[in-house]
């Protein structure tokens, strides 16, 4: 008899256990879901940093709601608004019939930041660990101290390099403001293991004094450790300041190679003092420019792939260009060399005209392929844009190949034998003329390649290319005329040499102290840096 009776009893307690225990909890998260419909920043924000410490995996699907607008409140409750269903926040479970009508949840720019920092502590779960690695970025780069605890609990579980780097680096932050001081000296040592410049201004707050001498930071040991990391971070900048240096020198260098190679043969090579070599690079530039057009117009879908076409296209038409005006102008002013400047001044002004009259005055703007987008973090203050990496392969690669004709191919042989002794060259049965032509061709479809290259740096307009064509002319004199090797070396030595003065004086100081430089270069030695040698030279 006692026996049905314990049994009786203890399936009453498990059933009154059973229907209590889910109430706790609904109430529980009641009291954290129901401040976001009221409409209060203050308490939607306590809100969704106790969603952030919460465990419940429901947290994250509300937040994103949130953030998507189909958190909305309908009545006394709230629920999630999924295209013509509805579920309720708390429960999860399906509203039927879904309320006709409901107030959506509006948030401003602060409560959206926070959700966005919360929903990225939330995303430091996730099994991917490209998205653990893009919400450890958004957290270090916007987090406060209300992620903190969750952070602390991914990056004990966390085996990814980078992302516990950036994870340690936000935890360290957020400890250097702790009032432990043992983990402000954890926290400022491990700064010291960072090179991002932020970091910086969080070590001098800890070296930083009162007006009455005091410091920040009472802990002695404290100070020592930031002292040391602020160093060690300072360094770390240096360098990346020099690696950027570097870099933008060497793409400043190739962007004048790209547009001097042209002119080495057209002046180095032919003697003509080209004014509208600039307007070459222009055509090319637009050139590139009509390519992109069609191709967004007629191919979206191998938009990617339209440089491919626009290469050879933009050498073709600035090639073609520069052959009918050697034809048709400047085979009739050989050897008169004011002449020759002063008519390809005007042909310079006809091609701006031309274009500004088919294009329109404004700049046009060349959009890079995606591959081309973005760049190479290398430290946190060096970036190097995949745009200026590619013009750079592509500056080597016209020079290998300019390099390879000149000293391989039939059309090389009889350019350098025309440079060198045209009299001889056309007594052995060279065309004289005729290469002449294919010379300006070659060194304007040069031309029209820099503006392809120069079109993904900048918006193309008519005055593209006088910016660069003083510089290209600077590039050939300094480099040697006639001299493809004494080209590369001035622009990368202009290039580099522009970028430090830059640095250190203005970009308008810093051209005028290489323009005097190279006069005086060219003053005490007129042949540049390689000079020409060959029987007529030395005649």
């Amino acid at each position: 008899m006692l026996k049905p009776l314990i049994l009786c009893f203890s399936f009453v307690v498990l059933a009154v256990g059973a229907f209590i225990a889910p109430r706790q909890a609904l109430a529980l998260e009641a009291a954290v879901l129901e401040p976001l419909g009221s409409g209060d920043g203050d308490e939607i924000s306590n809100a969704i940093r106790s969603l952030v410490a919460s465990t419940d995996p429901r947290a994250a699907q509300v937040l994103q709601a949130l953030a998507d607008g189909r958190l909305a409140r309908a009545g006394t409750r709230l629920i999630v608004l999924n295209g013509t269903s509805a579920t309720d926040a708390l429960s999860g479970e399906a509203v039927r019939p879904v309320p006709e009508q409901s107030d959506e949840i509006t948030l401003n720019n602060r409560l959206r930041r926070e959700l966005g920092v919360a929903l990225a502590a939330l995303a430091l779960s996730d099994k991917d660990p490209e998205v653990r690695l893009e919400a450890a970025a958004k957290i270090a780069e916007e987090g406060d101290e209300s992620v903190l605890a969750p952070v602390r609990r991914a990056l004990a579980s966390e085996t990814g390099a980078p992302i516990r780097a950036a994870l340690g680096m936000f935890v360290a932050t957020q400890d250097l403001k702790s009032t432990d001081p043992a983990l402000r000296l954890q926290a400022a040592r491990a700064l010291g293991d960072s090179s991002a410049a932020n970091v910086r201004p969080l070590l001098l707050g800890v070296l930083e004094r009162a007006a009455d001498g005091t410091y920040a930071e009472g802990n002695a040991e404290v100070r020592a450790a930031a002292e040391r990391s602020l160093r060690a971070v300072d360094s770390r900048l240096a360098w990346g300041e020099r690696l950027g240096l570097l870099f933008t020198g060497l793409s400043l260098g190739s962007i004048l190679l790209l547009a001097a190679l042209g002119l080495a043969i057209t002046y180095g090579l032919m003697g003509v003092i080209n004014m509208a070599h600039g307007e070459l690079i222009m055509v090319g530039a637009y050139a590139t420019y009509a390519v992109q057009s069609l191709f967004r117009q007629h191919l979206p879908h191998a938009f990617d792939f339209y440089l491919v076409v626009a290469v050879p296209v933009a050498f073709s038409v600035a090639a073609l260009v520069g052959m009918a005006l050697e034809r048709m102008v400047i085979r009739f002013l050989y050897g008169r060399p004011l002449e020759t400047l002063l008519a390809t001044w005007g042909i310079s002004l006809m091609l701006m005209q031309a274009v500004r009259s088919l294009f329109g005055a404004q700049n046009v703007q060349v959009e890079n392929p995606r591959f081309m987008s973005g760049g190479i973090g290398i430290l946190s203050n060096v970036v190097l844009p995949w745009n200026r990496v590619y013009i750079i392969v592509f500056a080597l690669l016209v020079l290998a190949g300019m390099a390879v004709l000149l000293a391989r191919t039939r059309l090389g042989l009889f350019v350098r034998g025309v440079t060198q002794n045209r009299g001889m060259a056309a007594c052995v049965g060279v065309p004289t003329a005729r290469i002449d032509t294919l010379a300006f061709g070659l060194g304007s479809g040069i031309a029209g390649l820099a503006g392809c290259a120069l079109s993904q740096v900048g918006n193309v307009g008519p005055d593209l290319g006088q910016s660069y064509i003083v510089d290209s002319f600077l590039v050939v004199v300094l480099g040697g005329v006639g001299q493809l090797i004494g080209t590369v070396y001035a622009a990368l030595g202009l290039g580099f040499a522009d970028k430090l003065l830059e640095s250190w004086s203005g970009a308008v100081l810093a051209k005028i102290i290489l323009l005097a430089f190279i006069v005086v270069f060219i003053q005490k030695r007129p042949q540049g840096l390689f000079a020409l040698k060959g029987r007529s030279v030395e005649a």
